[in-house]
């Protein structure tokens, strides 16, 4: 029996995710990363730079607009963990809404994005893309401002790379990040809620905390 939607839930509620050796790899296994990456959410850094390409770039940003498009844009890259079977698990985790995309538009064109899934007041980031300047630098400024206006607790970003350490990730003991995953995946958080996040309402509520 292969791996269902609800034991990817599972999984994810007791800190572990999976991955694929590449592409083509049928086969996935369960990653449980003894230091953990993540976003606190009042410590996301926005540099002058940023925060002048996030008032000034003219890029548009939905949520759940294109979820399959983002999915597609995080795997069209050389090397990647996201294999068809991740790619169906996940669709069936969007359509049943768990699992949710941010994307970046110019115009009509998407150019960059970022996907994760849901439980609790936790979110777990799976991965992101870019196609222009800053453009995933933006998709998280944008998520972080989301996750903290509608109620998360935990962003999780599985990892830690010098791209999300430069913008405030952090790495984490695995017991402390279960301890923040059970208090987490106990409280209620709603991705889609109606917030507003205008450019400069982004800018100001992220440095006011950072």
């Amino acid at each position: 029996m292969g791996l269902t939607p609800d034991l990817l839930l599972h999984g994810y509620s007791i800190g572990i995710f999976p991955m694929a050796e590449h592409r083509n790899d049928p086969d996935l296994f369960w990653v449980d990363p003894k230091l953990r990456g993540v976003f606190p959410l009042d410590g996301f850094h926005i540099s002058r730079s940023l925060a002048r390409r996030i008032r000034n770039c003219g890029f548009s940003v939905t949520i759940n607009r294109d979820f399959a498009a983002v999915v597609d844009g995080c795997a069209d890259r050389a090397d990647t963990w996201i294999n068809e079977e991740l790619r169906r698990l996940y669709a069936q985790l969007h359509h049943s809404g768990r699992a949710h995309s941010l994307e970046v538009w110019e115009g009509e064109q998407i150019v960059g994005g970022v996907y994760g899934v849901a439980l609790g007041a936790a979110f777990f980031g799976e991965s992101m893309f870019s196609r222009r300047t800053d453009a995933s630098k933006i998709a998280l400024a944008y998520l972080v401002d989301r996750l903290r206006q509608t109620g998360f607790q935990l962003f999780d970003t599985q990892f830690l790379t010098a791209h999300l350490a430069s913008l405030g990730a952090i790495e984490i003991p695995r017991q402390q990040y279960r301890q923040l995953l059970d208090q987490a995946t106990a409280a209620s958080a709603d991705f889609t809620a109606e917030v507003c996040q205008t450019p400069q309402g982004v800018i100001q509520r992220i440095t006011q905390t950072s």
